[in-house]
């Protein structure tokens, strides 16, 4: 069995992770590439960590322990890995293993200096780096001290920073193995790390080296500062060389490093040269291309040669859309304007393109919209830019950020008059209520055909059927009168804006003039909910049900009770008509309030708790006369003003026009989900099918095929396996990214930033989307059936797409990371007459729960207060 336990490099290789670790694999692998010379070395292998772990006692127990502990339990994640790494650690190097290891020393000579370095199944791959996790040492001398020191790796497995990563990766702790890579000890004139793209800015053609004098351990515990080069295109366009007075070296008679002075001559100089820095960085893309993606290298330089000690991908990086095309490209970020960053499984990613008004793009499992040839058109360019300020100023600056790099986006000449794609502005909307009932009308048939066809279909003629449904949704949803009453309500409140600003020094007037609007199928389905609540709200048995209520429980049971049949027929028709909403709606896998009502009880319980009778009626009553006198008020003070008829005739107006048209606003997502549901339903019916004839393993697995692979699978009868394992482990990875507001085609993320003045020092700057101004206690949440909210709070959060309306009811204030002004939080915030400020960055990180806050929703800041 000897020979299980060590490996050669040479024997290592991608393929090899489960036997050799990440770590090894890779360095089997870079191994194998012309140019890149690796330190000679072998791998202790997982079966050698197998065989001495299991003579810890209660080991499996202890795991099991483990796996079970909350991540934000950190004294139980402290004390049991204390327990796991003392116990491996008095285990030691079993004899079989000892025998392995000092073998394949004396093969690589006796008499020299180790490196032994950690190396777990789960390091070092495309989803998870777990860089710096595990514990590896240098300068090692003699085989006694090689083992004890494989032990310490195999121990490291279980430090504390290395369990919390993998519980925050959602990797199990039982299923990682850990390898130990021994090569022979390099030492070097200088070390650092190369990264192949920039790892600050994404950007793909930069690449950058950080460099110091004597071994990179200097670098990695933070002792001295690095120089630092920035090349691109294989041209060093910044350096920052800083003195050098301390290094790391290796000891010469004994293991392990020591800090050394820098002798005088050589503190100034760089620790490479500018021919030595070109030279690793083209020996960087030749790994990078070999990988297929960025490369983080650790390096050494062993007089005139460069050493690679690691590899691993930078797995930080925004990913980029794949096109064809190779020139310049400027995309945007569709779930900043849809309110859902959180990234999407292939089959909602598939559909939404599918029923998309515009191409769009997939990349680390969001959507972009590619806007090059608007930028490079003046007109168009002006009328983007335009929107972008409006709704949202970080994407504007963003964009602007780009456009300020000459020659990134070429400039084109605008379309001539009368040439293809112009035709004239349509005529203006009447203001006319009978326009939203038509509008509604006409969507409401379409659904019901909709759901009439696809009952029969199944198999490859549902799929067939869903694309010309698909047509029939983009008709809907591209109505031109439609998309005219939406720009009549957002223009008219632009209008309302800057005018009442100009004329009255008014901020933000159109938030109060739009309290209670008539029409808005979200702030209608917020005040529903409280009509629900009156129903539960009598009966204490039915209070003390839903206490008890999971989110992913069933309701179950809760006609039995005294009240229950009045409980859940008055939830059920909440549902008929808000079933299909949930938090992330544009996602289709995601779990709707139909198929998990439990979601919707804490927001039902807080209105029992903090509402009373009637509160829905009430509530939407004092909005529309707050609006009625706001409207008086405003048009009394025009009527003084020079010309003030004729200004308050055209404020009425706009008032009118704003009150008619505002609501309809929400009403085309509603529709969007309320098509989705019926697909969702028919696809679900579908991947029951195939489990059944055992072609997927279950039911959900078809949510990590595109619609497009998900059809073929119905006609074939088959599906990839591995396809659906790839997928899990790549959406698992993008949640752990940020997508960024704007991304170029070089991977450079960019999120923009306010440049304004009047914001105190210390606040948060945002954008106002509602004005007022509230003080209250912080709410941070994440999962808003986890939402425990008192009246007076405030809701702080990532962001709010529709679902999140019935808790807008009772809170004080909103303070979100994404929006915009005319986004769903901001116009529910509007109407329901809550301050609020969206676009703060890392709010949910700067703001603790159960801080107090104010939120200045006319100004746009947030002050953080103790």
């Amino acid at each position: 069995m000897i020979e299980g336990y060590v490996r050669g490099l040479s024997e290592a290789g991608a393929s090899r992770v489960a036997v050799v670790g990440g770590k090894g694999a890779q360095l089997g692998e870079l191994a194998g590439i012309d140019g890149a010379r690796v330190p000679d070395g072998f791998c202790v292998t997982t079966e050698a960590f197998r065989r001495a772990v299991a003579e810890v006692p209660s080991i499996g127990r202890r795991l099991d322990r483990l796996c079970a502990l909350d991540r934000e339990d950190r004294e139980g994640v402290r004390a049991l890995s204390a327990e796991l790494r003392a116990g491996i650690e008095v285990v030691g190097v079993p004899d079989g293993v000892a025998a392995a290891v000092t073998g394949a020393l004396a093969r690589l000579g006796t008499g020299a200096a180790w490196a032994v370095r950690s190396s777990a199944t789960a390091e070092d791959l495309p989803t998870a780096s777990s860089a710096g996790q595990h514990d590896s040492y240098l300068n090692v001398v003699g085989p006694e001290a090689v083992l004890r020191h494989i032990s310490r790796c195999w121990a490291s497995l279980f430090t504390e920073r290395a369990v919390t990563y993998r519980q925050r990766s959602g990797i199990d702790h039982r299923s990682v193995r850990m390898a130990v890579v021994v090569q022979r000890m390099v030492v070097p004139d200088a070390s650092g790390v190369l990264f192949t793209a920039d790892p600050v800015t994404g950007n793909r053609k930069v690449a950058t080296v950080d460099a110091v004098l004597g071994l990179g351990e200097a670098l990695v515990s933070g002792l001295v500062n690095p120089d630092v080069f920035t090349v691109r295109e294989g041209e060093i366009v910044a350096r920052t060389v800083r003195t050098k007075e301390r290094a790391v070296r290796a000891l010469p008679d004994d293991c392990g490093t020591r800090e050394a002075a820098v002798e005088p001559r050589r503190q100034g100089e760089p620790a490479l040269t500018d021919a030595q820095v070109v030279r690793l960085v083209a020996l960087g893309r030749r790994l990078e291309a070999h990988f297929g993606r960025p490369q983080d290298i650790e390096w050494c330089l062993d007089g005139e040669e460069f050493r690679i000690v690691q590899s691993r991908p930078i797995t930080t990086l925004f990913p980029v859309p794949e096109v064809r095309d190779r020139g310049n490209r400027v995309y945007v970020s569709v779930g900043h304007q849809q309110m859902m960053t959180d990234p999407m499984k292939p089959l909602g990613l598939s559909m939404w393109q599918l029923t998309a008004m515009v191409p769009m793009h997939a990349a680390g499992g969001r959507l972009f919209v590619d806007v090059t040839r608007s930028l490079a058109s003046p007109a168009a360019r002006a009328g983007l830019l335009d929107l972008s300020g409006r709704s949202d100023p970080l994407t504007r600056d963003a964009l602007e950020t780009v456009l300020d790099r000459e020659g990134f986006v070429p400039s084109l000449p605008d379309a001539r008059p009368g040439g293809p794609g112009t035709g004239g502005a349509a005529a203006p909307v009447e203001t006319d209520p009978a326009v939203v009932t038509a509008l509604v009308q006409r969507s409401e048939a379409s659904l019901a055909a909709l759901e009439r066809g696809i009952r029969s279909q199944s198999g490859p003629e549902l799929f067939d059927f869903l694309l010309q449904a698909f047509e029939e949704h983009k008709r809907v949803l591209g109505d031109p009168l439609s998309m005219q009453a939406i720009m009549a309500g957002m223009e008219a409140t632009w209008w309302l804006n800057d005018r009442l600003r100009e004329w009255l020094g008014e901020k933000n007037a159109a938030d109060q003039l739009t309290l209670s609007a008539p029409g808005n199928i979200t702030s209608e389905m917020g005040l529903a909910l409280l009509d629900v609540a009156d129903v539960i709200r009598p009966h204490p048995e039915v209070v003390a049900f839903l206490r008890g209520v999971g989110h992913e429980d069933s309701l179950e049971g809760l006609g039995k009770l005294t009240g229950g049949a009045e409980a859940r027929a008055a939830i059920g028709a909440f549902l008929d008509r808000y079933g299909m909403r949930c938090a992330g709606e544009i996602d289709i896998t995601r779990p709707r309030w139909r198929e998990r009502p439990g979601t919707l009880v804490p927001a039902i319980l807080d209105n029992v708790r903090n509402f009373g009778p009637g509160a829905a009626g009430r509530r939407f009553a004092q909005g529309r006369e707050q609006a009625r006198k706001k409207a008086e008020e405003l048009l009394s003070r025009l009527r003084e003003l020079p010309d003030g008829e004729r200004k308050a005739a055209e404020t009425q107006r706009m008032i009118d026009r704003v009150r008619t048209f505002i609501g309809y606003r929400e009403y085309p997502k509603y529709m969007i989900v309320s098509r989705q549901f019926v697909y969702k339903r028919a696809l679900l019916a579908e991947a029951d099918r195939l489990v059944r004839a055992g072609v997927l393993a279950e039911r959900e697995d078809a949510f990590f095929l595109t619609f497009q692979e998900f059809h073929q699978a119905a006609r074939s009868q088959r599906v990839d396996d591995g396809l659906v394992r790839r997928r899990k482990l790549a959406f698992r990875s993008y949640q752990a990214l940020t997508p960024p507001r704007a991304l170029t085609s070089e991977g450079e993320a960019l999120n923009g930033a306010y440049r304004r003045d009047g914001v105190p020092a210390g606040a948060l700057a945002g954008l106002p989307v509602s004005a007022g101004t509230v003080e209250g206690r912080a709410r941070v949440v994440f999962d808003m059936s986890k939402a425990d909210l008192e009246a007076g709070d405030i809701l702080v959060t990532t962001f709010t797409d529709p679902s999140w309306s019935p808790l807008f009811v009772g809170i004080a204030g909103l303070v979100t990371e994404v929006g915009g002004l005319m986004t769903h939080g901001a116009v529910i915030a509007r109407e329901y007459g809550l301050p609020a400020v969206v676009g703060v960055e890392r709010a949910t990180r700067l703001i603790r729960d159960g801080q107090r806050i104010r939120v200045h929703g006319t100004d746009g800041y947030v002050e953080i207060l103790g």
